[in-house]
Formats: structure tokens, sequence, C-alpha cells
């Protein structure tokens, strides 16, 4: 259990003319019907101190049109109410829309299990993204097992097991799934198609069990009599597993895409089966990225070519029931317990008027200890040619090669780790970085080749623009900070012979980079005329296109959202500050306080531009997937604007960007291994990416390298003496805030303060 301490209780829902023997557990019974019996609840749980309560709510549990007795019990409840929708309609009626406003207004945290519910009630119900919370559907936490044992338990040895189960009626597909069975036994004659679980209870009051006799009727129709097998039952979860434990194949064959949440399908693809599903909401999102197979609503020869393929090739079926076991780890019950226990701890928490001061809510990040510096997985990935690109899990994937900027990125982190204090990397892995940059170099096209092969063939004669950026802001770093005298003038003549070409390219975030990297070499070489009048054009540029864009509610250099946003302000604001160029920090420090405002939640925490979001015109940007670039970016340009005008809230934003990394996001979910340094791909709306590539492992060790340098400087800052405070208009003692902040009531901390101690 997460939190063994914690008492709960239980209020039941009781069907008309039900009678059940409730466990200890359920305290009150409420008969859907019955109004008094939800005034009844409400004033039971007032009396009893109940600190917060969870209400689960599905279309058809609760009485009064559309359901609508619910609202009063929760009209009457005194304590936070955290509301989990198993449905949201994609087009309620008025009533249905008008009972469902009252839910979620009297609610202080609404969950949903996916990224689709959140935009419909983002879009239907215009409910802020504060408010929400994704939760996925919880599974059992059982361990990857063969279906020998379980076919043999239940009778079904020697048999290659399809399975369906849930309660039963039209909208399941059932009927698609038996036509589709003839095609399969062709190719899978010992295929037998099971279908666990009791008729629907609604079902059975208006027609009695017609709906499962028509089926029967319908598999004797088609011959399949002994490749079909109804257990028309419910069962204990003990059972439930084994049969899902025994199938070789899990099938939803909905007939509908309006499902939010499929428990059967959470469960199944838990378990690690193979899983072939019509695209429903929740299959589309749980089953992409090949963790399992969709088909077309009502399509039963896609159906069936899909199910006999799976069957007949063990291999395939396997290596998708492995993807399937490790993506649904962050959806065990132990798993989505922690997640519920934050949003109600979220929902408790309470303003006092009395207290309030000048300080947004989202100002003040949760403290951290930030870890020790660890390089083994990093190192993992480095092989004589340099750095891989990508891993599966943590295991390096040679199918994809290398590429010169994550190399790049490499040589970035061994400069930064050799001006930083750090321990270095060692020299043998720096020059593999360091050769794999220069065999990246095409002198007939004067730009650097991008990817590699494994077998070391390039796939290209020339990268895009924004790789060979970065390659110059690699270069130049190795030429100012290298611990090797030799490496350091390599680098510095190859950054001259490569610079040239920046000035062709219309990439916005090539010419930072380019601009980060000559802020390494001027700073090197400050007699170089051509490296500072590029230096200029390519401010200027940057400049040009802000002033271009830039409207009172999109203040930023390009109409769309990409990757690695915060390096653009971050370029602006350091070539300012070593050229003595105010409006260029001015710009930068204005353009990253637009992009942090929208890169904070309403709770505080950093959530980067999604990388759904790319490309969108002048969108609100999607909060998944979320990637560690971001982070790494976002902490060294908050970072670079404390240097320039010493606000607080850039110290903030740094603090906050790190503890991504650790946990604070969304998700409440660690994405790095403290002890060796690895870093998830990625912050998918439902769980952490489990592959830690090169990119991701950099971001993180490039923002740790940051995030020390930046601990080590407000510390000196806040030994020194402090100016007095003389001017008397309200500005000189508050912090700007966004309008329609938040206050709580915190004293206004001293720098130092809000960097956490190592």
């Amino acid at each position: 259990m997460a939190r063994p301490d914690f008492k709960t209780g239980v209020i039941a829902m009781t069907d008309p003319g039900g009678a059940y023997d409730y466990p200890q557990a359920v305290h009150l019974e409420v008969r859907d019907d019955n109004v008094d019996d939800y005034v009844e609840a409400a004033e039971f749980l007032n009396n009893a101190g109940f600190d917060v309560v969870s209400l689960q709510h599905e279309y058809g549990i609760f009485g009064g049109p559309a359901g609508g007795h619910i609202t009063e019990l929760l009209s009457r409840l005194k304590m936070p109410i955290v509301t989990t929708l198993h449905s949201v309609l994609a087009k309620p009626t008025a009533t249905q829309h008008d009972v469902m406003q009252r839910i979620v207004d009297a609610s202080s945290k609404i969950v949903v299990m996916s990224e689709k519910g959140r935009q419909l009630l983002s879009s239907v119900h215009d409910l802020p993204a504060r408010k929400i919370e994704i939760i996925p559907h919880g599974i059992p936490d059982r361990p990857f097992r063969d279906t020998h044992s379980a076919k043999e338990k239940l009778g079904f040895a020697g048999k290659t097991v399809i399975l369906t189960f849930g309660l039963l009626s039209p909208n399941k597909g059932i009927e698609t799934m038996l036509d589709a069975m003839p095609g399969i036994i062709k190719s899978c004659p010992n295929a037998v198609y099971v279908v666990l679980g009791a008729t629907h209870p609604n079902l059975v009051r208006q027609q009695g069990e017609a709906y499962r006799d028509g089926l029967t009727a319908r598999v004797r129709e088609l011959g399949i009599q002994d490749h079909v097998v109804f257990f028309n039952q419910f069962v204990e979860q003990a059972t439930l597993l084994d049969f899902i434990s025994m199938c070789d194949v899990y099938v939803t064959p909905y007939l509908n895409e309006a499902q939010m949440t499929s428990g059967t399908l959470a469960y199944s693809f838990g378990l690690g089966k193979a899983v072939v599903s019509t695209p429903y909401w929740h299959a589309k999102e749980l089953l992409s990225d090949g963790h399992g197979i969709l088909v077309p609503f009502g399509d039963a020869k896609a159906i069936s070519g899909e199910i006999a393929a799976l069957l007949t090739d063990d291999v395939r079926r396997h290596a998708m029931r492995k993807r399937a076991y490790a993506a649904s780890r962050s959806m065990t019950w132990p798993e989505t317990a922690k997640r519920y226990l934050t949003a109600f701890e979220n929902a408790r928490e309470r303003i006092r008027p009395e207290k309030l001061l000048s300080i947004p809510v989202a100002s003040a990040p949760k403290d951290y200890a930030i870890p020790k510096m660890r390089t083994g997985h990093f190192l993992s990935l480095c092989d004589s040619t340099g750095i891989l690109q990508h891993a599966v899990h943590s295991v390096p994937d040679r199918a994809h090669g290398y590429c010169v900027d994550d190399n790049a990125r490499a040589l970035l982190l061994a400069s930064a780790l050799a001006n930083s204090g750090e321990e270095h990397l060692p020299d043998a892995i720096t020059a593999r970085f360091a050769a794999f940059i220069q065999h990246a170099w095409n002198p007939d096209t004067r730009r650097f080749r991008n990817f590699m092969s494994y077998e070391r063939r390039w796939l290209e004669e020339s990268g895009s623009e924004d790789s060979h950026g970065r390659t110059l802001w690699a270069l130049a770093e190795c030429a100012r900070n290298d611990t090797d005298p030799s490496r350091r003038r390599w680098a510095a003549a190859l950054f001259k012979t490569a610079l040239p070409v920046a000035e062709e390219f219309s990439s916005p975030r090539a010419w930072a980079f380019s601009l980060l990297g000559l802020d390494a070499y001027c700073a090197l070489d400050a007699g170089d005329l051509f490296a500072d009048r590029m230096r200029g054009r390519l401010a200027d540029r940057l400049m040009l296109r802000f002033s271009e864009t830039e409207t009172a509610d999109w203040v930023w250099f390009e109409d769309v959202l990409a990757y690695d946003n915060a390096r653009l302000p971050q370029a602006l604001i350091q070539t300012g500050l070593t050229t003595h160029t105010p409006r260029y920090v001015e710009v930068g420090l204005r353009s990253l306080r637009w992009l942090m405002s929208l890169q904070t939640t309403s709770s505080g925490c950093f959530r980067p531009v999604g990388s759904k979001s790319f490309g969108k015109i002048r969108r609100k940007p999607d909060a998944f997937d979320q990637q560690p670039v971001e982070a790494s970016a976002t902490i060294a340009a908050c970072h670079a604007a404390w240097r320039a005008d010493n606000g607080v809230q850039w110290l903030t934003g740094a603090t906050r960007a790190f503890g991504w990394f650790l946990g604070q996001n969304d998700l409440q979910t660690a994405l790095i291994d403290l002890d060796s340094g690895s870093c998830s791909d990625g912050l998918h709306p439902d769980r952490a990416n489990e592959n830690k590539g090169a990119e991701s492992v950099l971001s993180y060790l490039l923002g740790l390298v940051e995030i020390r340098q930046v601990k080590r400087a407000a510390a000196i800052v806040a030994t020194m003496p402090q100016p007095k405070l003389v001017r008397s208009d309200a500005r000189a003692i508050a912090p700007q805030t966004a309008p329609g902040s938040r206050f709580v009531s915190i004293p206004i901390p001293a720098p130092a303060n809000l960097i956490p101690s190592s």
C-alpha cells in the first residue's frame, strides 16, 4: 500500500431492487433512485470528518435525469472532492452537459484516465488545465509469464486462445469477432475464442438473455461451435487474471470510438498481452508506438487477418508482449495510488486570505537535493565511434547508429565538466566525440553531415542547419574549455572553417546555437573581426524575426513553438551581455518571461512545450509529450537571465525546470535514475518513456552541470552585502506578477534560499 496509515471508507451505490452483502469497508448504501439517500450520505461524510471525497463517476450509476441526483450529495459536502470520470462525452445532451458542469464545478480536482478525456473537458466544459489530472487506469502488478500453466489450470492446454472479457452488450462488437473466426481457424486450426463475462445487468432486466442467445445462434450458423466458449459469469480477480494469463491474443472489437476508458484493455495490456483492438479513444492512446494493433470498426476481415498473423508469428507476438508489459509499469496499482494521493493532497490545500503577500503560488518550487554527477549510463552508450543515438530501455540501440547532434552535445558536456569543477570525462572518450565531429565535416559542401549508420556509413552529404549550428557551439566551447591544448587548437580552427556558411542559414535555432558558439569563441579570440561581425548579423536577424512576429499575446520569434525553445532567448541574452547591447538583453528577457509563463503550471511545476504542439500556428502548447531537452535549455536560459537582471524569478525558473527531472512534473514521476545517471526519453500523458537515449541523458547531465553552477553563484551572491531599497513605488518592493496570478502567504526569499542544498 502507498499509505497504510490512511483510513478509508466506501459509500456504495445500490441499483433498484438490489440487495447485496457488502464488506465491512462499506459504511453506507445509497439507493440510486432515492434522493433522500444522497442527502443522508452527505451528512454522514460531513459528520465523520473525512478529509477528501473521491467520487467515481460513470453514466448509469446515479439516479435522476443524466445521473443528476449525485449533485445533491456533492453540493452539501464540506470537504474537497476529487472526481474520477470514467467517461467524458464529446456531444452530451443539454441535460448531461448541465449535470456534468455541476459535478466539475463542485470538484477540486477532476481525474481522467487519458489525454482524450483532458481534451474533451477543456473543449466541451471549458475546464482549466490546472484542475485536471491524468491518472491511467490501474493494473495489478504481476510478473511477465508465458501462457502454459494458466492454460493447463483452466482446461485449455494445447489450444491457442483469443480472449475477450467484460459485461456483454451489443456495443462490444462480439459479433464482428465471431465473423472473423472462420478465417483465423484456417490459419490456426487449434484457435479458441473465449468470451468471459455475464450479460450486462441492464440488458438482462430489459430483455433477459436474448442477446446472448443470439450470439450462440450465430456461432452455430458459422459452424464454429468447437472454437468458441462463452463463460456467463462474474469472476473473482484471481480467476480473471488466470484467464488473461492464458490468452495468446486479447481482443476488444468495440463498435464505437467514444470509449474513454477500458479496464479490460488496461488489465490485458498490463499483463503483457498482444492486443488487437478497434480504434476507440483509449485503445488509440494505449496501443500506439507498436504496443498493439488497431483495426477498423466492424471489419471482420481485418480482425481475422491481424489475429491470424500474430498467432502464426511467435517472434513478433512475443516482442509486442514485451513492449506492452514494459510500457505498463507506470500503471500498476502502487504507482496509480501514489498519483491519487498527490491529487488528494493538492485538493486539500487551502489559501488563507489574511496572510496574502505579493508572491505567486508558482514562484515557490518544492525543495529537493541536487543529485551527484553519475555518468555510468552515458558512458554505456559510447563506443569506439562516438555516442549511439538511441536505447531500448537502457540498452544501446545499434540499429539507428549515430548523429553529429548527439556527439556535439557530448563534446559540450565534456567541455562543461572541464570548466565547472566537476570530475572530467576520460580523455579518450572526449577524443572520440571530437573525432566524430572531424569526420562529419564535409569540405565539399562546407557543412557537417549528421546521421551515420552503425556500419559507419554517412547517410547524407549535409545535415540540418540546426545540427551545424549546434556543432559550432560545441567546437567553440571545446576551444575555450577543453583540458587538452592540442584539442583546443583543433576546435578553434574547425570552428573558423565551418562558421561562414552559418550566414546562409534561415533557421532561428541554427542562429541561436551559432550565437552561443560565437559567445564562447569571441571570448577566446576577441580580435577575430569576422566572427564579431557574424555575431552581430545573427543577433540582428533574431531581433528582426521577433519584431515581425510579436503581438500582445504572442511574444516570440516564430509563429510556432518547437524544440529547444529557450535557446533563442538565451542566445540573445548572452550576446547582449557580452557585447553590451541592452536591446538584445531586453528582448531575450521579455521572450523568456513569456515562454516561462507557458511552461509553468498553476500548481508550480515545470511543463515544457509538448512535442505534439510542434508546428501548430500560434496555438497554446499541448502538455505532451514532454522532452528533457526543453528542461535543460530552460535551466541554461534562466541562468543567463539571472546574470542579466538578478531577478529571483529566474533562479526559481531554473530550480523548477531541473525539478522536472526529479519528479516535480505533471505525473509526479522521476525521469532519472540516481545511481546510473540515466534519463527517460520523455513524459507521455500517462507514463514516462521507458527508453533512455543519448539526447535525454545528455540533456539531463548538461542541466545538472548548469544547476550546480547556478547554486554556487547564488550562494556567493547571498553572502554579499545587499543594498537597501530606497524607492517608494510599489514596483520596487514587490515582484511583478502576471494578471490573474494567485498569491500565497510565504515570505519573499533571498536568492540563495531558492536553491536546494545538495
